[in-house]
């Protein structure tokens, strides 16, 4: 199993949830990117991952079936969660019901 490139840290989030959401979101948005390759505390949003906000609700969107997490539009922590696949995986962890 390729190995995600993260740096230490105090995430609940471990590296293989780092790797399995990297995965869902490589495959959900058809990215041209190994989910390995996507650094765990690169931006998502614009510069970073270039991703857009069509792309964040399609990320809440797979993330809230997989995972039965609730993301809402209206959350206002929405952009510190979508901040990073590290802030992503580590709001997972803490909210999971799955």
């Amino acid at each position: 199993m390729p190995e995600l490139r993260t740096q230490a840290s105090s995430s609940p989030a471990d590296a293989a949830l780092l790797l399995e959401v990297a995965e869902l979101v490589v495959s959900a948005l058809n990215l041209e990117v190994a989910a390995a390759d996507v650094q765990a505390d690169e931006a998502l949003y614009g510069d970073g991952l270039g991703l857009d906000s069509i792309d964040i609700l399609e990320i809440a969107l797979v993330v809230s079936k997989r995972y039965g997490l609730q993301l809402r539009a209206d959350q206002e922590d929405n952009h510190a969660i979508f901040h990073s696949l590290r802030s992503l995986s580590d709001h997972i962890a803490a909210q999971r019901t799955q």
